[in-house]
């Protein structure tokens, strides 16, 4: 099943003399199963693409489908519901609650997601196990090293099963090791949990783990291709 598409997506940023068009007429899709790259140097459009396909941004021209709905129909409180449903956050820094533990973390995301208690735990429980980070649970985020962090921070995008991960830049402040964990960790999402992951990077660690890599330069996509 195909999650995302963008279908002639443009968008422009700023205004003015300093206006930016960060995307220019770009079209794709992710299916289910699928870790495809959006490879490009810094400024090329990708985290751009990534908040228009979340629906963070609104694009100026092009349509936006999310597991089957076009977010232009939806109104904004609908839109927010609608991705705390379906998307998982990867980025390049995890940001967790210093005031909580990490299994805190991670249970706090499948809350606001909208799982009822119960269902939230055990699906808690089951993403430290399948990610083999239950040694962290109850440790906070100033004890974990940066590979560590990440790690949760995968665990915390993956806990309600979204069925779009995005990530941006997720192993960008990581060593090869830890790098190639998080790389890993994705890529068992995709296929253990059959969700569609988009990884904005420029970091050649991650490409062992996609499916199909596609580059974008100025804003514009170029032809997908399959890894080497």
């Amino acid at each position: 099943m195909t999650v995302l598409v963008l279908d002639g997506v443009s968008k422009t940023r700023g205004g003015g003399a300093h206006a930016t068009q960060a995307l220019r007429d770009a079209s794709l899709s992710v299916a289910q199963g699928e870790v495809v790259l959006l490879e490009g140097a810094s400024g090329a459009g990708k985290t751009t693409l990534l908040a228009v396909a979340a629906g963070l941004l609104t694009p100026d021209a092009g349509r936006v489908l999310l597991a089957g709905r076009s977010l232009a129909e939806l109104s904004p409180a609908e839109r927010r519901r609608h991705r705390a449903r379906v998307v998982g956050f990867v980025f390049q820094r995890s940001n967790l609650l210093e005031q909580l533990t990490v299994w805190e973390n991670v249970l706090l995301m499948a809350l606001l997601a909208g799982r009822p208690s119960g269902e939230a735990r055990r699906a808690t429980n089951e993403v430290f196990e399948q990610l083999d980070i239950g040694h962290l649970a109850p440790r906070g985020s100033g004890e974990l090293s940066g590979g560590e962090e990440q790690r949760v921070g995968v665990a915390r995008a993956l806990v309600h099963r979204p069925a779009l991960v995005l990530a941006d830049e997720p192993t960008g402040n990581l060593d090869g090791a830890s790098g190639g964990v998080v790389a890993e960790a994705l890529a068992t999402c995709a296929k253990a949990r059959g969700a569609a992951v988009l990884v904005a990077t420029h970091d050649a660690r991650l490409e062992p783990f996609a499916t199909r890599r596609v580059p974008i330069v100025d804003g514009r996509l170029g032809e997908g291709r399959s890894p080497q």
